[in-house]
């Protein structure tokens, strides 16, 4: 892997793929932040306020972790918020519980609608290989995440391009016809400080990241890195609203409007691989914390306690998973994310900044 993809792009690309299961994965998360405002009002949300957070709270993550050498993400927390690094240990850990309880009940409903396949099999091997992938260690998992987003952004151009040719008139009919619907503004930034609440996991990505330039070329990249899929499954979400909006995966609905098997048939397997990477990124950022934690008092994590750890979260996640994904996107995603912007974004933008602002510059 060339020295400037790693240095630029993977930082972006393992954020996407730590983030895109319960960020944007089914379509689910799209429709409930965007869409249902209206289909104009949730591309230009899209666009505009959600890609610019992402970037710019990116960019000043970035640049603190290289400054501090902090690439783990109890380390950083530390160094942002000092005594209060906890608050962020909490939504963490509740994060990592509602994300993969989303996967956990998209798996079910995907391959249950599909295939027929029984909900409790579905949750073992999502399981298995999650726990797998955070046995292997972190750069196993970055090669892996940065594959498979890529194999993700074939799919969505696939689903656009199919759309298009499908549907293309429809698109343009509808957003002719659109009328903004009140808070997709501030929708959009909320969801966007969501998904920026997750980047301390990402850092162990960074290692790469020499002179500020490094990390702030990095940071403004992976604004476009993330949302460019969700932005070509919005159109291609488009044509079929308002009937979408009560869609539990919106990603299905529109591959069964295309009306291709074999296509329906490779979107479900490259979704599920979808949602391991997630849950694998995000269960690894918490064992690495932990291990960090260990590191301090003079232990360390065993390889074998990794995936003991990671079975020990999917168990629970997969609890709460019972509630159903229309339920837990619209209720768990809108409390967490206020919660996200007063202990990571906010500070971010204040603490952070102010930090960085003092550092020498670069020889």
């Amino acid at each position: 892997m060339p020295l400037w993809f790693r240095r630029y792009l993977v930082p972006g690309l393992v954020m996407q793929s730590i983030n895109v299961g319960g960020g944007y994965g089914t379509g689910r998360e799209v429709v409930e932040f965007f869409l249902q405002y209206g289909p104009l009002a949730g591309l230009i949300s899209l666009m505009l306020p959600a890609m610019l957070v992402i970037s710019i709270v990116s960019m000043a993550t970035f640049e603190l972790a290289r400054i501090t050498k902090t690439y783990d993400y109890g380390s950083f927390l530390k160094i942002l918020l000092g005594r209060f690094w906890f608050l962020y240990e909490f939504f963490y850990l509740v994060s990592v519980l509602l994300v993969i309880a989303v996967l956990g009940a998209a798996a079910g409903s995907l391959l249950g609608d599909n295939f027929g396949i029984p909900p409790i099999l579905t949750t073992i091997v999502l399981m298995v290989a999650i726990a797998f992938l955070v046995f292997k260690g972190s750069q196993v998992l970055a090669g892996v995440l940065s594959f498979w987003s890529l194999v993700l952004y074939t799919v969505y151009i696939t689903a656009f391009a199919l759309s298009m040719k499908h549907f293309g008139p429809l698109v343009s009919e509808q957003l002719a016809n659109s009328r903004f619907g009140g808070g997709w503004l501030s929708n959009g930034i909320r969801w966007a400080a969501l998904q920026c609440a997750l980047l301390p996991v990402a850092l162990f990505t960074l290692s790469h990241h020499v002179t500020r330039k490094h990390a702030l070329i990095s940071g403004a990249l992976v604004g476009p890195l993330y949302l460019v899929p969700a932005i070509l499954f919005m159109f291609a979400m488009i044509p079929h609203y308002p009937d979408i909006v009560g869609a539990a995966i919106p990603l299905n609905y529109v591959m069964q409007q295309i009306g291709s098997p074999v296509l329906l048939i490779a979107f479900q397997i490259v979704l599920f691989g979808t949602f391991i990477e997630t849950g694998a990124g995000l269960v690894h950022g918490f064992n690495e914390r932990l291990a960090a934690t260990l590191k301090a008092v003079g232990k360390d994590l065993q390889d074998a306690w990794r995936p003991i750890v990671a079975l020990t979260v999917l168990f629970v996640a997969m609890v709460l998973s019972r509630f159903g994904i229309i339920d837990l996107v619209a209720e768990g995603y809108g409390t967490l994310t206020w919660f996200a912007i007063a202990v990571f974004v906010i500070p971010v933008l204040t603490i952070g900044i102010r930090k960085i602002s003092r550092q020498q510059p670069d020889p």
